[in-house]
C-alpha cells in the first residue's frame, strides 16, 4: 500500500498548498476582500500551509525511505520539534476559529459598531495573539517531555510524534505530564469550542428576530462555511485529545488524526471558496484577468 499512500498523500498535499496560497493571494490583492472576515480567512489559509508542513513531508519521506530500505527513523530532537510545532499550530487553529466566530457575532449582533470593534489594528492583534498563545500553551508540556528518559524499544506507533505513543516509550513517571496535558487540552479545545457555541447561540437568537426570511437566509449562508470547518475540526480534535491518553483507542487515533493533519487543510479553502459568493467572484475575476493577460502576451509574442 505504500506506493499508493505516497501518491495519494502527495497529491492532496500539493493541492492543499496550492489552494491555500491562492486564497491568500486573492484576499491580499482583491480590494473588495479587505474586510476583517477575509483577513481571518487569509490567516487561516496561512496556518493551513504550515500545519501539514510539520507532518506530511516527514510522512512522505518515511513512506519513500521505507520503500527503498524497509526502515524509517527520526531523532529525538526532530521528534520533539515536530511535536512542538504540530500541537502549537493545532492550538493556534483553535484560537483562530474562536476569533472568526467572534467576528461573525459582532457583524450580526452589533452591526452598527462592527467597523469600530473589528478595526484593522484589533484584527491584527487578535491574529498575532492566536499564534502567540498557541505556541505558549504547548511550550511547557514540550519542555517536560524533553526531560523524560526513553529506554524502551523506541518504536513510535504513529506516523508523527503524537503525545500518547511518545509517552508510552518513557520509562519514567509520566502521570503528572498526562494530567497536565489533559487539563490544558480541555482548557484550549473545550474552552474555545464553548466560546464558539456561545457566539453562534447569540447569532441564532439575533437572526430569529430578523423581519424577513431573506435576511435570515443570508446570515446563515455567511456563517455556514465557518460552521462546517468548526464541526469537522472539533469532531476529530475532541475525540483525540479530550479523554485519557492511553488505551485501546490509540490505534484509532492514528487513523483519525489524518483528518486534522491532512484532510482539513485541504477542505478549508475549498469550503470557503464554494460557500462564499465574494470569494468565488474574486476567483473568477482573477482567472479572467489571467486569461486576458495570457492572450495579450501571446499576441505580443506573435507580433
Amino acid at each position: 500500500m505504500r506506493p499508493y499512500l505516497f501518491t495519494a498523500i502527495l497529491t492532496i498535499y500539493i493541492i492543499t498548498i496550492t489552494t491555500n496560497m491562492i486564497i491568500i493571494f486573492i484576499v491580499k490583492t482583491e480590494h473588495r476582500l479587505h474586510k476583517p472576515m477575509y483577513l481571518f480567512i487569509g490567516g487561516l489559509s496561512f496556518l493551513e500551509i504550515w500545519y501539514p508542513l510539520v507532518t506530511v513531508p516527514r510522512l512522505l519521506w518515511g513512506l519513500l525511505w521505507a520503500l527503498l530500505t524497509q526502515a524509517e527513523s527520526i531523532s529525538i530532537a526532530g521528534c520533539l520539534t515536530q511535536f512542538f510545532f504540530h500541537f502549537s499550530f493545532g492550538a493556534t487553529e483553535n484560537f483562530l476559529l474562536t476569533i472568526m466566530a467572534f467576528d461573525r457575532f459582532v457583524a450580526i449582533c452589533k452591526p452598527l459598531h462592527y467597523l469600530l470593534i473589528m478595526k484593522q489594528s484589533i484584527c491584527t492583534t487578535l491574529l498575532l495573539g492566536s499564534w502567540i498563545f498557541g505556541f505558549l500553551v504547548v511550550a511547557i508540556p514540550c519542555l517536560l517531555i524533553s526531560r523524560l528518559f526513553f529506554c524502551f524499544e523506541n518504536e513510535i506507533d504513529h506516523y508523527y510524534c503524537d503525545f500518547a505513543p511518545l509517552i508510552k516509550l518513557s520509562c519514567t513517571e509520566t502521570s503528572h505530564i498526562q494530567k497536565m496535558v489533559f487539563v490544558s487540552s480541555c482548557f484550549v479545545i473545550l474552552g474555545c469550542f464553548l466560546a464558539i457555541i456561545v457566539s453562534y447561540t447569540c447569532i441564532i437568537q439575533e437572526t430569529m428576530n430578523f423581519p424577513t426570511s431573506f435576511g435570515r437566509q443570508k446570515t446563515f449562508s455567511t456563517c455556514a462555511s465557518h460552521l462546517v470547518v468548526v464541526i469537522v475540526f472539533y469532531a476529530t480534535t475532541i475525540f483525540m485529545f479530550v479523554r485519557p491518553t492511553t488505551g485501546h483507542l490509540l490505534h484509532l487515533n492514528k487513523i483519525i488524526s489524518v483528518i486534522p493533519s491532512i484532510v482539513t487543510p485541504l477542505l478549508n479553502p475549498i469550503i470557503y471558496t464554494l460557500r462564499n459568493h465574494e470569494v468565488k467572484e474574486a476567483v473568477k475575476k482573477n482567472v479572467q484577468d489571467l486569461k486576458i493577460k495570457s492572450k495579450s502576451n501571446f499576441t505580443s509574442f506573435l507580433l
